[in-house]
């Protein structure tokens, strides 16, 4: 399915998608129902989570999902998203299509039903999402050995860096210093796939701190 834009401007706000999202996942057919139970925005990509019962109660039978106890499945979906010239867009997809964006997070992940083939394309998005959520959040001071050498724009590389910040205005912003030169270099999120902690800076304790658990041993 391709892209599709609302030309009356109805969705303009975070809210406004929000309700959308919630709209296109809740519909009812003579045997099924469907209702969104979970939603959230990573980006401009939302992510939903969706339960399908019977209408009289028996269990849903599924090929691609488990059926859970309750005799409900649980489905995840992603919704491309985007603004036209101050319209709103969505392309949605359902997980056993592949998806490429796979940011969705662990809390929605685990209200989905299991599923029956363990080599499917659902099975390979969520992995992926685990994955993504797995990525340390690094903190201000953390040393860190990258999984392999990230390139730079002047054709140099950095493997080993420092978390630190620049200011941009009153924007804090994250940086990382590098360890052979001492410049600075932004490294997105899944560049820090796979790395290492060299050193905390939680660990790195102060001498007044140090000096007080001394005394205490």
């Amino acid at each position: 399915m391709g892209w599709l834009f609302y030309t009356d401007r109805r969705v303009q706000t975070y809210a406004d998608e929000k309700a959308e999202i919630a709209r296109l996942c809740t519909f009812e057919s003579d045997t099924r129902k469907t209702e969104l139970i979970k939603s959230c925005k990573v980006g401009s990509t939302w992510y939903a989570a969706a339960r399908v019962t019977s209408i009289d109660g028996s269990p849903v039978e599924d090929a691609t999902y488990v059926t859970d106890v309750d005799g409900s499945i649980t489905f995840g979906a992603v919704f491309l998203t985007r603004y036209d010239d101050g319209c709103w867009g969505y392309k949605d997809m359902e997980e056993s299509t592949g998806p490429n964006e796979s940011r969705a997070p662990l809390a929605l992940i685990a209200l989905l039903s299991d599923l029956k083939d363990p080599d499917s394309y659902a099975q390979d998005w969520r992995q992926r999402c685990r994955d993504w959520a797995s990525i340390p959040d690094y903190e201000e001071g953390d040393k860190i050995k990258l999984a392999a050498p990230v390139t730079l724009t002047d054709g140099s590389t950095c493997q080993i860096v420092t978390a630190t910040h620049y200011r941009r205005g009153r924007q804090k912003r994250r940086c990382y210093r590098i360890e052979e030169t001492g410049g600075l270099v932004r490294l997105s999120k899944a560049s820090l796939a796979g790395s290492e902690l060299l050193s905390s800076a939680k660990g790195a304790a102060s001498p007044v701190l140090a000096e007080f658990l001394a005394g205490r041993n």
